[in-house]
């Protein structure tokens, strides 16, 4: 498990630092930035993760790994960066980036009525995710000038380390998925817990570092495009393609996960609307970091 993991958060830093090198000479803004590239590169420890699942026909690791994720990329996560530096929110993300998320996870929630995420449904998110990614792309114009001390890389050093972070992506996926799985079996605890605690941790680490070193660097935008994108992309691609590899079985996933997901996306909807400042302070990040407690609490009792 710790040799998968270092290959994830590794490979995961490949990626986002290549792709963005990539990304930048298209003159997107510093947010499409974190909402797309950076976003889909830290989501694809998620993805190695839940089409592992899907391909063991294991349904209760596919599904709690996103869930697990996306509660801890927003309340463990947005808030320890929020508690560290105030998190700026833009009039753009309050009309349409946060309700956008909002949207994909009730979206998620309907599709769970019917026991199952079918093949259609798959279908649908991944449609759903590319229209998405296209109009991000068109509208996400750069608005300011890039810093000085940008790190540059040579496009085919950036191709290189794509490359490379994908393969130390899968390779660890596997060894991480393989190891939690058995591990959950030896200690008595079911695959579930493990997919939504440890196995969500583990993935959701490059989104944890990523948020950290840009709330020192003071691009906030950055970080609060990387854990919107991140979410969104957890549903509509990854549970996307998983669905589409084998449909995935709900009926793990209660209405304590769903509600607790669906309750993070609105504190940070109510956070932004509710400040004077158009940020995420200090007291909103100590509040959803403590729900992220809480909630693993929970967890803990029923385990």
């Amino acid at each position: 498990m710790i040799a998968g993991l270092l290959m994830l958060v590794y490979g995961s830093d490949l990626l986002v630092d290549g792709s963005s090198s990539i990304a930048r000479k298209f003159g997107v803004s510093e947010f499409v930035i974190g909402l797309t590239i950076v976003g889909f590169g830290t989501s694809c420890p998620e993805l190695v993760v839940s089409v592992n699942g899907a391909l063991s026909a294991s349904s209760e690791v596919a599904l709690g790994n996103v869930v697990g994720s996306n509660i801890m990329n927003i309340l463990l996560i947005l808030g320890l960066t929020a508690l560290l530096r105030p998190v700026f929110v833009s009039k753009q993300n309050k009309k349409l980036d946060i309700p956008m998320l909002i949207a994909v996870t009730l979206l998620f929630i309907v599709s769970c009525f019917n026991g199952q995420i079918g093949r259609i449904n798959g279908a649908i998110f991944l449609l759903i995710f590319t229209a998405y990614l296209i109009y991000s792309f068109k509208t996400g114009k750069a608005d300011s000038q890039p810093e000085e001390n940008e790190k540059e890389i040579k496009p085919w050093l950036s191709i290189v380390m794509v490359l490379l972070g994908l393969a130390g992506l899968v390779i660890g996926g596997k060894l991480f998925v393989n190891n939690a799985v058995e591990l959950a079996h030896r200690i008595g605890a079911s695959e579930k817990f493990i997919a939504i605690t440890i196995l969500a941790l583990g993935t959701s680490l490059p989104e944890l570092v990523t948020c950290i070193v840009a709330a020192i660097k003071k691009k906030s935008q950055l970080a609060l495009g990387n854990i919107i994108g991140s979410n969104i992309f957890n549903i509509l691609l990854i549970l996307g393609v998983s669905a589409l590899v084998h449909p995935l079985d709900c009926s793990s996933l209660s209405y304590i996960d769903l509600c607790i997901m669906v309750a993070s996306c609105l504190a940070v909807f109510a956070f932004s609307i509710s400040s004077k400042k158009s940020q995420l302070s200090k007291a909103a990040g100590g509040t959803m970091l403590l729900m992220e407690v809480a909630y693993l609490a929970y967890l803990f009792v029923q385990m």
